[in-house]
């Protein structure tokens, strides 16, 4: 954790980790609990001993193939959009800002659509993944040749709206020519993001480039605290906003765009979770990232697990109960913010 995220007296900072600690604790016990429900019962420990053992029963297998990686992916995607949205909110300025407005989230799920569309999504395991890692990583350099150097916060914008618009066209473009309906209808349903039916090598391929984008936001919090005070007074402090830009730009396209490439798209975590915990920690943007990341990890792990004890078959899209969600917390901050104007 960077040094301006600190708080900035002994009592502040023991209240900061204390809340840091309970969230934590509060992911690790929803991620137990992900590992727990299911549509079989499971003796949890017994499973755990079997697989420490290497006995390669039922309930060892049920463990490390199916629940595990779903936890794991659970709270490695949720933690990744509830950190990139802070950072965004903390970048721009603007309580609406979410991972999806510089493009990277559609471009991700254009990368893996295009693999779908061209049948390279059955030609081994991680075709899928990796083509929406490649629509990340593409939307970034077409952001910072569009954005320039030294370009301000609204060229931004402008530059992310453009990726975002071409990719959600491209998209509805491979839809509309769909070679047949079951191809069409299985792009509708990946777009709508799970986390069933991953695997531990989902894990290790999106482990590396999420905690890579994780180094990136977390180490930007002195700049974004910095940047309440205004860009020139930023400036005059000795942050470097281009060099900020970069990194918050390049952490949030390896941390969403790696998670998009695995679930699908999952909407509104990165925009619900900052504003529940900023008035936690004081509406300070430095300390915001870390609350963020384990609170979009807690608001994940507990929607995939409801889904989950839901008697609605087949399972219902972790991307619709979460934008199900998010919508009406949307508007409620609408209404709340045109009132305060």
């Amino acid at each position: 954790m960077s040094t301006a995220a600190m708080p900035s007296s002994a009592s502040d900072g023991m209240s900061y980790w204390r809340l840091v600690a309970l969230l934590a604790a509060a992911t690790f016990v929803m991620a137990v609990l992900s590992l727990a429900v299911g549509y079989a019962e499971l003796d949890l420990f017994a499973a755990l001993g079997d697989w420490i053992a290497g006995r390669q029963s039922l309930p060892a297998l049920v463990l490390v193939e199916l629940r595990l990686p779903r936890a794991i992916l659970g709270a490695l995607v949720g933690f990744s959009l509830g950190l990139a949205g802070a950072a965004m909110q903390g970048l721009l300025r603007n309580p609406l800002a979410e991972p999806g407005i510089v493009g990277i989230s559609s471009a991700a799920a254009f990368g893996a659509v295009t693999v779908f569309y061209s049948g390279f999504a059955g030609a081994f395991a991680l075709a899928l993944p990796l083509g929406g890692i490649a629509g990340a990583l593409l939307a970034v350099l077409l952001l910072f040749a569009l954005n320039g150097r030294g370009a301000g916060t609204m060229t931004l914008i402008l530059a992310g709206v453009a990726i975002n618009s071409f990719a959600g066209a491209m998209t509805s473009l491979a839809l509309n020519l769909a070679p047949n309906p079951y191809a069409a209808l299985e792009i509708v349903f990946w777009l709508m993001g799970s986390l069933a039916d991953r695997s531990l090598i989902h894990v290790w391929l999106v482990l590396p480039l999420v905690l890579t984008g994780w180094i990136l936001l977390l180490s930007s919090a002195p700049a974004l605290d910095g940047l309440t005070l205004g860009e020139d007074t930023a400036r005059s402090l000795g942050f470097d906003l281009t060099w900020l830009r970069v990194r918050l730009i390049g952490g949030a396209a390896l941390a969403v765009g790696s998670a998009v490439a695995v679930t699908g798209a999952i909407g509104f975590v990165g925009l619900v979770v900052p504003h529940l915990l900023r008035p936690l920690v004081g509406h300070k943007p430095g300390r915001l990232l870390l609350v963020s990341g384990f609170g979009g990890a807690i608001l994940l792990l507990a929607a995939d697990t409801m889904l989950r004890l839901m008697p609605i078959r087949p399972e219902l899209k972790l991307g619709v109960v979460t934008a199900l969600i998010g919508a009406p917390f949307l508007f409620s901050l609408i209404q709340r913010l045109r009132r305060e104007a």
